[in-house]
């Protein structure tokens, strides 16, 4: 990693292409990742991909002037959220308007892995759910000029009501959540709450209620413990960030948001504030409940043991229910607590949760349809869309009342309810995710290192402060500032 003096365009080709994850298609099939790739077949060249679509004439109805027969490609990670919700919804809304087109769906799990090739041959699809645990880095797509500028989408008429703009349909916060140096590149759809999820019928049974401070957590474990139940649990092997992320919610209620926007921003000695340090040290002592062999585990495997009974309280967002829908037993009731109180003194109640736009979708400004790419998240963005996404995938969508008259499920109802107890107490997202995917990579290796025990909340704080201090001082990477 380069730390030498320069600006933003001094980056080689070759540091871009490592920060997006293509290093292995630089410097050969020994690296791994070309020679995975290309046991599923690698995607053509440059050369041999099609010419870019011409576009079509501009219309009330057509605002991005879509050529009505040029193909589309639509890339969905196939995971917590399926993929039906496209192939029955979306897809089908876009071969209505455009009868002539043919819509191409590929469905994965392996975002990275699988487009990887195709961003360095010159061959990109026109739409990606750029999500799950090998999702691109946003950022450094954006700099290397791969990610289309979004503006024109939200600032189009919406379907429902030409007269208001795409942006004015949906919940506060969505358009700025996708924003990198400033300007939107994502299509952050879902709106997810974050915090613990539990069984209601479990805890009935049982004559508990959520924890709603840390002293109350541990005397909760101890009970959970006795009853044979793992108090508290995460996947190590491929979800840490679902442990960060309860860390970071926690500072935030002891100090307030404005903690999130400084880590977001590299300010120099943010880690190892004190509102952070107690967050870590927290957190740290609830997870001495959790056996060290939950680090080999992924997520869908500490979920099933939830849904067996030996698992109390999982973090994770709200598209958990659905995701475990297959394995839920009949009379599982998933409900959502907040995350509990670290001190007296917090900043934020209780009922505070962290609800944000999340689960970006992306148009590759070298993609042979961008227009039918813009116009394919403009029709997400309606109504019909957004309806057929909540009931397909069991999720609500940040399109302002698409979701109203369905009927929820006992997690979405219970999502419902947290919402409205916590009215504007409500703890900010976080964008170095999307913006600093090796800084986002240390700290997943430094939360189990914290949570599986082998380091001190300090020593938790101090190597996060050094991680964010080389992401700072590294002029190969272009730096972000939220102020919202």
């Amino acid at each position: 990693m380069s730390n030498s003096a320069g600006t933003p365009g001094d980056i080689t080709r070759r540091q871009l292409l490592r920060r997006i994850g293509m290093s292995a298609l630089i410097v050969g099939p020994g690296a791994g990742l070309l020679s995975a790739c290309a046991t599923g077949g690698a995607a053509p060249a440059a050369s041999t991909s099609a010419a870019p679509s011409a576009g079509g004439a501009i219309s009330a109805a057509n605002p991005f002037g879509v050529a009505a027969d040029a193909p589309l490609e639509v890339v969905i990670f196939k995971g917590g959220l399926g993929d039906s919700y496209a192939t029955e919804v979306h897809e089908p809304l876009y071969k209505k308007a455009f009868a002539q087109a043919q819509v191409k769906h590929v469905a994965t799990q392996q975002i990275a892995q699988t487009l990887q090739p195709r961003f360095a041959g010159g061959d990109v699809p026109d739409v990606i759910a750029n999500s799950g645990t090998d999702l691109m880095d946003n950022g450094a797509l954006q700099q290397e000029g791969q990610l289309l500028e979004l503006t024109e989408l939200w600032e189009a008429p919406s379907i429902d009501d030409p007269s208001k703009k795409v942006r004015d349909l949906v919940a506060p916060g969505t358009v700025e959540s996708g924003l990198i140096n400033g300007k939107p590149y994502l299509m952050n759809y879902v709106f997810s709450a974050y915090g613990l999820w539990y069984d209601s019928a479990l805890f009935e049974k049982n004559g508990w209620t959520p924890p709603k401070t840390f002293e109350e957590f541990k005397a909760f474990a101890e009970k959970a413990k006795a009853a044979g139940i793992t108090p508290f649990a995460y996947a190590g092997k491929n979800a840490a960030y679902y442990a960060y992320w309860m860390i970071l919610i926690s500072a935030a209620k002891i100090e307030g948001n404005q903690i999130l926007l400084d880590v977001d921003n590299l300010v120099d000695g943010v880690w190892q504030r004190d509102a952070m340090k107690q967050s870590a040290a927290a957190w740290a002592e609830i997870a001495k409940y959790m056996d060290k062999s939950f680090e080999g585990l992924i997520h869908t495997e500490v979920q099933l043991r939830q849904n067996q009974g030996k698992v109390a309280l999982y973090p994770s967002g709200s598209w958990l229910e659905n995701e475990q829908k297959e394995q839920t037993p009949e009379g599982f009731k998933y409900a959502l607590s907040p995350t509990p109180s670290v001190t007296a003194a917090d900043k934020m109640p209780f009922e505070a949760i962290r609800a944000a736009a999340g689960e970006a979708y992306i148009v590759p400004a070298k993609a042979k349809n961008p227009k039918g790419g813009l116009e394919y998240l403009r029709i997400m963005l309606s109504k019909e869309g957004a309806r057929g996404f909540t009931e397909k995938s069991g999720n609500i969508t940040v399109v302002t009342g698409a979701a109203d008259g369905l009927e929820l499920s006992p997690g979405n109802a219970s999502l419902s309810a947290a919402q409205t107890a916590a009215g504007q107490n409500i703890v900010t997202f976080s964008s170095f995710e999307n913006w600093y995917k090796e800084f986002e990579t240390e700290l997943r290796k430094q939360t189990n290192a914290l949570m599986f025990g082998r380091i001190s909340a300090d020593e938790f704080c101090e190597k996060m402060q050094k991680a964010a201090d080389k992401t700072k001082a590294d002029s190969s990477i272009t730096k972000q500032n939220r102020t919202v």
